[in-house]
Protein backbone atom coordinates (compact mmCIF):
# COMPACT_ATOMS: atom_id res chain seq x y z
CA UNK A 1 0.00 0.00 0.00
CA UNK A 2 1.43 3.38 -1.04
CA UNK A 3 -0.47 5.46 1.52
CA UNK A 4 0.77 6.73 4.87
CA UNK A 5 -0.65 5.09 7.98
CA UNK A 6 -0.77 5.98 11.67
CA UNK A 7 2.74 4.51 11.90
CA UNK A 8 4.05 7.32 9.65
CA UNK A 9 2.75 10.29 11.64
CA UNK A 10 3.34 11.67 15.15
CA UNK A 11 0.05 11.71 17.08
CA UNK A 12 1.42 12.70 20.49
CA UNK A 13 -0.64 15.52 21.97
CA UNK A 14 -2.78 15.73 18.82
CA UNK A 15 -6.54 15.65 18.44
CA UNK A 16 -7.10 12.60 16.23
CA UNK A 17 -10.30 12.46 14.16
CA UNK A 18 -11.03 8.90 13.04
CA UNK A 19 -13.59 7.78 10.45
CA UNK A 20 -14.59 4.27 11.50
CA UNK A 21 -17.14 1.87 10.06
CA UNK A 22 -19.47 1.25 12.99
CA UNK A 23 -22.45 0.50 10.74
CA UNK A 24 -23.59 -2.40 12.95
CA UNK A 25 -27.00 -4.09 13.20
CA UNK A 26 -29.08 -2.81 16.12
CA UNK A 27 -32.39 -4.29 17.28
CA UNK A 28 -34.32 -2.60 20.07
CA UNK A 29 -31.27 -0.56 21.01
CA UNK A 30 -29.10 -3.70 21.29
CA UNK A 31 -26.14 -4.37 18.97
CA UNK A 32 -26.58 -7.88 17.53
CA UNK A 33 -23.16 -8.14 15.83
CA UNK A 34 -20.16 -6.10 17.03
CA UNK A 35 -17.70 -7.39 14.40
CA UNK A 36 -17.12 -3.98 12.85
CA UNK A 37 -16.47 -2.38 16.22
CA UNK A 38 -13.98 -5.05 17.30
CA UNK A 39 -12.24 -4.74 13.91
CA UNK A 40 -11.39 -1.11 14.70
CA UNK A 41 -9.98 -1.77 18.19
CA UNK A 42 -6.36 -2.46 17.05
CA UNK A 43 -6.24 0.92 15.29
CA UNK A 44 -7.70 2.73 18.31
CA UNK A 45 -5.24 1.04 20.69
CA UNK A 46 -2.33 1.92 18.40
CA UNK A 47 -3.47 5.56 18.32
CA UNK A 48 -3.82 5.64 22.12
CA UNK A 49 -0.30 4.24 22.52
CA UNK A 50 1.00 7.43 20.87
CA UNK A 51 -0.55 9.51 23.71
CA UNK A 52 -2.88 11.74 21.69
CA UNK A 53 -4.81 14.59 23.32
CA UNK A 54 -8.14 13.09 22.22
CA UNK A 55 -9.66 10.56 19.81
CA UNK A 56 -12.92 11.59 18.12
CA UNK A 57 -14.78 8.95 16.14
CA UNK A 58 -17.38 9.39 13.41
CA UNK A 59 -19.39 6.83 11.43
CA UNK A 60 -22.67 6.39 9.63
CA UNK A 61 -25.22 3.84 10.81
CA UNK A 62 -28.08 2.40 8.79
CA UNK A 63 -29.99 4.33 6.16
CA UNK A 64 -31.80 7.24 7.81
CA UNK A 65 -33.13 9.94 5.51
CA UNK A 66 -30.19 12.31 5.22
CA UNK A 67 -30.51 15.38 7.37
CA UNK A 68 -33.36 13.84 9.37
CA UNK A 69 -32.16 12.41 12.71
CA UNK A 70 -33.87 9.12 13.58
CA UNK A 71 -33.37 7.73 17.13
CA UNK A 72 -33.25 4.12 15.89
CA UNK A 73 -30.04 4.95 14.00
CA UNK A 74 -28.32 6.85 16.82
CA UNK A 75 -24.66 6.10 17.57
CA UNK A 76 -25.31 6.29 21.32
CA UNK A 77 -25.56 2.47 21.84
CA UNK A 78 -22.37 2.10 19.77
CA UNK A 79 -20.48 4.45 22.10
CA UNK A 80 -21.61 2.35 25.08
CA UNK A 81 -20.54 -0.90 23.38
CA UNK A 82 -17.15 0.55 22.41
CA UNK A 83 -16.58 1.56 26.04
CA UNK A 84 -17.07 -2.08 27.10
CA UNK A 85 -14.83 -3.44 24.35
CA UNK A 86 -11.94 -1.00 24.79
CA UNK A 87 -12.17 -0.90 28.59
CA UNK A 88 -12.29 2.86 29.10
CA UNK A 89 -14.94 5.61 29.16
CA UNK A 90 -16.32 6.75 25.81
CA UNK A 91 -18.27 9.99 25.58
CA UNK A 92 -21.06 10.69 23.08
CA UNK A 93 -21.99 13.94 21.31
CA UNK A 94 -25.53 14.20 19.91
CA UNK A 95 -25.09 17.66 18.32
CA UNK A 96 -21.58 17.71 16.82
CA UNK A 97 -22.17 20.66 14.47
CA UNK A 98 -22.78 23.09 17.33
CA UNK A 99 -20.05 25.48 18.49
CA UNK A 100 -20.66 24.30 22.05
CA UNK A 101 -19.87 20.68 21.08
CA UNK A 102 -16.64 21.69 19.34
CA UNK A 103 -15.63 23.79 22.35
CA UNK A 104 -16.40 20.92 24.73
CA UNK A 105 -14.40 18.47 22.60
CA UNK A 106 -11.41 20.84 22.53
CA UNK A 107 -11.11 20.41 26.32
CA UNK A 108 -10.80 16.62 26.12
CA UNK A 109 -7.36 15.40 27.18
CA UNK A 110 -5.27 12.34 28.06
CA UNK A 111 -6.56 10.27 25.14
CA UNK A 112 -10.25 10.74 25.95
CA UNK A 113 -12.55 9.11 23.39
CA UNK A 114 -15.63 10.80 21.94
CA UNK A 115 -18.16 9.33 19.47
CA UNK A 116 -20.08 11.79 17.29
CA UNK A 117 -23.69 11.25 16.23
CA UNK A 118 -24.47 9.43 12.94
CA UNK A 119 -22.86 11.36 10.07
CA UNK A 120 -25.95 10.81 7.92
CA UNK A 121 -28.09 12.79 10.34
CA UNK A 122 -26.52 15.87 8.74
CA UNK A 123 -27.51 17.25 5.34
CA UNK A 124 -24.78 17.07 2.73
CA UNK A 125 -22.91 14.02 4.03
CA UNK A 126 -23.48 11.77 0.99
CA UNK A 127 -23.10 14.73 -1.40
CA UNK A 128 -19.60 15.37 0.00
CA UNK A 129 -20.59 18.86 1.10
CA UNK A 130 -17.43 20.86 1.80
CA UNK A 131 -19.09 22.95 4.50
CA UNK A 132 -20.04 19.82 6.44
CA UNK A 133 -16.56 18.33 5.95
CA UNK A 134 -15.01 21.52 7.32
CA UNK A 135 -17.23 21.30 10.42
CA UNK A 136 -16.17 17.68 11.02
CA UNK A 137 -12.53 18.73 10.57
CA UNK A 138 -12.81 21.08 13.57
CA UNK A 139 -12.55 18.00 15.80
CA UNK A 140 -9.03 17.02 14.75
CA UNK A 141 -5.47 18.00 14.00
CA UNK A 142 -5.02 14.75 12.07
CA UNK A 143 -7.55 12.63 10.16
CA UNK A 144 -7.35 8.83 10.19
CA UNK A 145 -9.58 6.88 7.78
CA UNK A 146 -10.10 3.34 9.06
CA UNK A 147 -13.52 2.85 7.43
CA UNK A 148 -12.74 0.53 4.54
CA UNK A 149 -16.45 -0.32 4.25
CA UNK A 150 -17.13 3.30 3.26
CA UNK A 151 -13.93 4.00 1.33
CA UNK A 152 -15.66 3.60 -2.04
CA UNK A 153 -17.90 6.57 -1.25
CA UNK A 154 -16.80 10.19 -1.61
CA UNK A 155 -18.67 11.55 1.41
CA UNK A 156 -17.97 14.53 3.67
CA UNK A 157 -16.76 12.23 6.47
CA UNK A 158 -14.60 10.01 4.24
CA UNK A 159 -13.10 12.06 1.41
CA UNK A 160 -14.15 15.65 2.14
CA UNK A 161 -12.55 15.96 5.57
CA UNK A 162 -9.19 14.82 4.15
CA UNK A 163 -8.97 18.15 2.32
CA UNK A 164 -8.75 20.02 5.63
CA UNK A 165 -6.44 17.81 7.71
CA UNK A 166 -3.34 15.65 7.18
CA UNK A 167 -4.97 12.29 6.33
CA UNK A 168 -3.58 8.77 6.87
CA UNK A 169 -4.88 5.21 6.94
CA UNK A 170 -5.72 3.19 10.02
CA UNK A 171 -4.46 -0.36 10.53
CA UNK A 172 -7.73 -1.97 9.40
CA UNK A 173 -7.75 0.08 6.19
CA UNK A 174 -4.12 -0.94 5.58
CA UNK A 175 -4.90 -4.61 6.21
CA UNK A 176 -7.94 -4.60 3.91
CA UNK A 177 -6.10 -2.92 1.05
CA UNK A 178 -3.09 -5.20 1.34
CA UNK A 179 -5.08 -8.44 1.47
CA UNK A 180 -7.56 -7.61 -1.28
CA UNK A 181 -5.02 -6.00 -3.60
CA UNK A 182 -2.45 -8.76 -3.20
CA UNK A 183 -5.07 -11.48 -3.60
CA UNK A 184 -5.90 -10.23 -7.09
CA UNK A 185 -2.85 -8.32 -8.34
CA UNK A 186 -0.02 -10.33 -6.78
CA UNK A 187 -1.51 -13.72 -5.82
CA UNK A 188 0.06 -17.05 -5.18
CA UNK A 189 -1.26 -19.11 -8.09
CA UNK A 190 -3.52 -20.74 -9.04
CA UNK A 191 -5.96 -17.96 -8.11
CA UNK A 192 -9.59 -19.11 -7.97
CA UNK A 193 -12.45 -16.64 -7.59
CA UNK A 194 -15.91 -17.66 -6.35
CA UNK A 195 -18.77 -15.28 -7.10
CA UNK A 196 -22.36 -15.61 -5.96
CA UNK A 197 -25.30 -13.47 -5.02
CA UNK A 198 -28.46 -12.56 -6.84
CA UNK A 199 -27.55 -10.31 -9.74
CA UNK A 200 -25.10 -10.51 -12.63
CA UNK A 201 -25.50 -6.75 -13.17
CA UNK A 202 -24.05 -6.02 -9.71
CA UNK A 203 -20.90 -7.96 -10.55
CA UNK A 204 -20.34 -7.61 -14.31
CA UNK A 205 -17.17 -5.55 -13.82
CA UNK A 206 -15.91 -7.91 -11.11
CA UNK A 207 -16.45 -10.97 -13.34
CA UNK A 208 -14.71 -9.25 -16.25
CA UNK A 209 -11.79 -8.17 -14.05
CA UNK A 210 -11.40 -11.61 -12.50
CA UNK A 211 -11.65 -13.43 -15.83
CA UNK A 212 -8.51 -11.53 -16.86
CA UNK A 213 -6.69 -12.15 -13.56
CA UNK A 214 -7.91 -15.44 -12.07
CA UNK A 215 -7.16 -18.97 -13.25
CA UNK A 216 -10.75 -20.08 -12.61
CA UNK A 217 -14.00 -18.25 -11.80
CA UNK A 218 -16.75 -20.28 -10.12
CA UNK A 219 -20.28 -18.88 -10.37
CA UNK A 220 -23.12 -19.69 -7.96
CA UNK A 221 -26.18 -18.07 -6.43
CA UNK A 222 -29.04 -16.42 -8.26
CA UNK A 223 -26.71 -14.88 -10.84
CA UNK A 224 -26.03 -18.36 -12.27
CA UNK A 225 -29.66 -18.53 -13.45
CA UNK A 226 -29.07 -15.68 -15.90
CA UNK A 227 -26.15 -17.64 -17.37
CA UNK A 228 -28.33 -20.76 -17.68
CA UNK A 229 -31.01 -18.83 -19.56
CA UNK A 230 -28.33 -17.25 -21.76
CA UNK A 231 -27.30 -20.82 -22.68
CA UNK A 232 -30.86 -21.51 -23.82
CA UNK A 233 -32.13 -23.44 -20.79
CA UNK A 234 -35.57 -22.93 -19.30
CA UNK A 235 -35.23 -21.89 -15.65
CA UNK A 236 -38.85 -21.99 -14.45
CA UNK A 237 -39.55 -19.05 -12.14
CA UNK A 238 -35.94 -18.74 -10.97
CA UNK A 239 -34.60 -15.23 -10.47
CA UNK A 240 -33.26 -14.05 -13.85
CA UNK A 241 -32.08 -10.68 -15.15
CA UNK A 242 -33.38 -10.62 -18.71
CA UNK A 243 -31.67 -7.27 -19.30
CA UNK A 244 -28.30 -8.93 -18.59
CA UNK A 245 -28.70 -11.94 -20.93
CA UNK A 246 -26.51 -10.47 -23.68
CA UNK A 247 -23.86 -9.62 -21.07
CA UNK A 248 -24.02 -13.17 -19.73
CA UNK A 249 -23.54 -14.57 -23.27
CA UNK A 250 -20.54 -12.31 -23.77
CA UNK A 251 -19.01 -13.38 -20.45
CA UNK A 252 -19.55 -17.05 -21.32
CA UNK A 253 -17.63 -16.50 -24.56
CA UNK A 254 -14.80 -14.63 -22.83
CA UNK A 255 -14.68 -17.18 -20.03
CA UNK A 256 -14.35 -20.39 -22.02
CA UNK A 257 -12.12 -22.72 -19.99
CA UNK A 258 -12.22 -20.43 -16.94
CA UNK A 259 -15.87 -19.76 -16.08
CA UNK A 260 -17.39 -22.69 -14.18
CA UNK A 261 -21.17 -22.86 -13.65
CA UNK A 262 -23.16 -25.18 -11.35
CA UNK A 263 -23.97 -28.57 -12.88
CA UNK A 264 -26.92 -29.27 -10.57
CA UNK A 265 -29.18 -27.29 -8.32
CA UNK A 266 -31.73 -27.58 -5.53
CA UNK A 267 -35.08 -26.42 -6.86
CA UNK A 268 -38.20 -25.57 -4.87
CA UNK A 269 -41.88 -25.09 -5.68
CA UNK A 270 -42.05 -21.97 -3.49
CA UNK A 271 -39.74 -19.34 -2.04
CA UNK A 272 -39.88 -20.59 1.54
CA UNK A 273 -37.82 -22.88 3.74
CA UNK A 274 -40.39 -25.69 3.95
CA UNK A 275 -41.15 -25.78 0.21
CA UNK A 276 -41.00 -29.06 -1.70
CA UNK A 277 -37.53 -29.58 -3.13
CA UNK A 278 -35.66 -31.77 -5.59
CA UNK A 279 -32.17 -31.85 -7.04
CA UNK A 280 -31.94 -31.47 -10.82
CA UNK A 281 -29.30 -31.09 -13.49
CA UNK A 282 -28.91 -27.47 -14.55
CA UNK A 283 -28.52 -28.66 -18.15
CA UNK A 284 -32.16 -29.80 -17.99
CA UNK A 285 -35.15 -27.48 -18.17
CA UNK A 286 -36.50 -26.44 -14.76
CA UNK A 287 -40.23 -27.23 -14.47
CA UNK A 288 -42.67 -24.33 -14.65
CA UNK A 289 -43.46 -22.96 -11.19
CA UNK A 290 -40.16 -24.21 -9.70
CA UNK A 291 -37.05 -22.15 -8.97
CA UNK A 292 -33.37 -22.80 -8.28
CA UNK A 293 -32.50 -21.79 -4.70
CA UNK A 294 -29.10 -23.47 -4.10
CA UNK A 295 -26.29 -25.33 -5.80
CA UNK A 296 -26.57 -29.12 -5.68
CA UNK A 297 -24.30 -31.87 -4.28
CA UNK A 298 -22.55 -32.58 -7.62
CA UNK A 299 -21.71 -28.89 -7.96
CA UNK A 300 -20.27 -28.83 -4.45
CA UNK A 301 -17.94 -31.67 -5.41
CA UNK A 302 -17.09 -30.03 -8.75
CA UNK A 303 -16.23 -26.80 -6.95
CA UNK A 304 -14.17 -28.76 -4.42
CA UNK A 305 -12.20 -30.29 -7.30
CA UNK A 306 -11.74 -26.89 -8.98
CA UNK A 307 -10.37 -25.49 -5.72
CA UNK A 308 -8.13 -28.47 -4.91
CA UNK A 309 -4.92 -26.95 -6.32
CA UNK A 310 -5.69 -23.31 -5.48
CA UNK A 311 -3.09 -21.25 -3.66
CA UNK A 312 -5.29 -18.12 -3.38
CA UNK A 313 -9.10 -18.01 -3.21
CA UNK A 314 -11.30 -14.90 -3.30
CA UNK A 315 -15.01 -15.38 -2.49
CA UNK A 316 -17.84 -12.85 -2.74
CA UNK A 317 -21.52 -13.80 -2.62
CA UNK A 318 -23.54 -16.80 -1.35
CA UNK A 319 -24.27 -19.90 -3.42
CA UNK A 320 -27.99 -19.87 -2.64
CA UNK A 321 -30.67 -18.39 -0.43
CA UNK A 322 -28.53 -19.06 2.65
CA UNK A 323 -30.92 -17.20 4.95
CA UNK A 324 -33.16 -20.29 4.72
CA UNK A 325 -31.49 -23.35 6.34
CA UNK A 326 -32.71 -25.76 3.64
CA UNK A 327 -30.98 -23.68 0.95
CA UNK A 328 -27.79 -22.88 2.84
CA UNK A 329 -26.01 -26.18 2.19
CA UNK A 330 -24.08 -24.94 -0.84
CA UNK A 331 -22.88 -21.76 0.85
CA UNK A 332 -21.95 -23.64 4.03
CA UNK A 333 -20.09 -26.28 2.00
CA UNK A 334 -18.01 -23.62 0.24
CA UNK A 335 -17.23 -22.04 3.62
CA UNK A 336 -16.07 -25.43 4.93
CA UNK A 337 -13.94 -26.08 1.83
CA UNK A 338 -12.24 -22.69 2.27
CA UNK A 339 -11.63 -23.37 5.96
CA UNK A 340 -9.95 -26.68 5.04
CA UNK A 341 -7.82 -24.98 2.38
CA UNK A 342 -6.74 -22.25 4.83
CA UNK A 343 -5.51 -24.99 7.14
CA UNK A 344 -3.30 -26.23 4.29
CA UNK A 345 -1.71 -22.82 3.78
CA UNK A 346 -3.97 -21.46 1.05
CA UNK A 347 -4.69 -17.69 1.25
CA UNK A 348 -8.48 -17.32 1.52
CA UNK A 349 -10.08 -13.89 1.27
CA UNK A 350 -13.81 -13.25 1.69
CA UNK A 351 -15.06 -9.97 0.28
CA UNK A 352 -17.56 -8.91 2.89
CA UNK A 353 -21.34 -8.84 2.58
CA UNK A 354 -23.47 -11.99 2.67
CA UNK A 355 -20.58 -14.42 2.21
CA UNK A 356 -18.89 -12.93 5.28
CA UNK A 357 -22.16 -13.27 7.21
CA UNK A 358 -22.45 -16.90 6.10
CA UNK A 359 -18.95 -17.73 7.34
CA UNK A 360 -19.71 -16.05 10.66
CA UNK A 361 -22.96 -18.05 10.96
CA UNK A 362 -21.10 -21.28 10.21
CA UNK A 363 -18.61 -20.52 13.00
CA UNK A 364 -15.69 -20.66 10.55
CA UNK A 365 -14.54 -17.03 10.63
CA UNK A 366 -11.39 -17.89 12.58
CA UNK A 367 -10.41 -20.43 9.91
CA UNK A 368 -10.33 -17.93 7.02
CA UNK A 369 -7.22 -15.88 6.20
CA UNK A 370 -9.07 -12.58 5.84
CA UNK A 371 -12.73 -11.53 5.97
CA UNK A 372 -13.33 -8.05 4.63
CA UNK A 373 -15.49 -5.60 6.56
CA UNK A 374 -16.64 -3.90 3.35
CA UNK A 375 -18.87 -5.54 0.76
CA UNK A 376 -19.23 -2.70 -1.76
CA UNK A 377 -15.70 -1.42 -1.22
CA UNK A 378 -14.18 -4.88 -1.66
CA UNK A 379 -16.11 -5.38 -4.92
CA UNK A 380 -14.88 -2.08 -6.32
CA UNK A 381 -11.32 -2.89 -5.29
CA UNK A 382 -11.60 -6.31 -6.99
CA UNK A 383 -12.85 -4.48 -10.10
CA UNK A 384 -9.66 -2.43 -10.02
CA UNK A 385 -11.40 0.85 -9.18
CA UNK A 386 -9.77 3.61 -7.17
CA UNK A 387 -11.55 4.22 -3.85
CA UNK A 388 -12.11 7.95 -3.12
CA UNK A 389 -11.58 7.53 0.62
CA UNK A 390 -8.16 5.98 -0.08
CA UNK A 391 -7.08 8.32 -2.89
CA UNK A 392 -7.54 11.26 -0.47
CA UNK A 393 -4.93 9.91 1.97
CA UNK A 394 -1.31 11.10 2.06
CA UNK A 395 1.09 9.18 -0.18
CA UNK A 396 4.21 7.59 1.28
Amino acid sequence: MNKQTIRDIDLKGKRVLVRVDFNVPIEGGVITDDTRITAAIPTLRAILEQKPKSVVLMSHLGRPKEGQPDPQYSMKPVAAELSKLIGKPVEFESDPLSDAAVEKASKLDNGAILVLENTRFFAGETKNDTGLAEKFAKYGDVFVNDAFGSAHRAHSSTEGVARYLPAVAGLLMEKELNFLSNAVDNPKRPLVAILGGAKVSDKIKVIEALLSKADKVLIGGGMANTFFKAQGHKVGKSLVEDAALDTAKSLLEKGVGKLILPIDGVIADDFKNDAKTQVVSTAADIPDGWQILDIGPKTIEAFRAALSDAKTVVWNGPMGVFEMPNFAKGTNAVAEILAELTGKGVVTVIGGGDSAAAVQQAGLAEKITHISTGGGASLELLEGQALPGVVALKDK
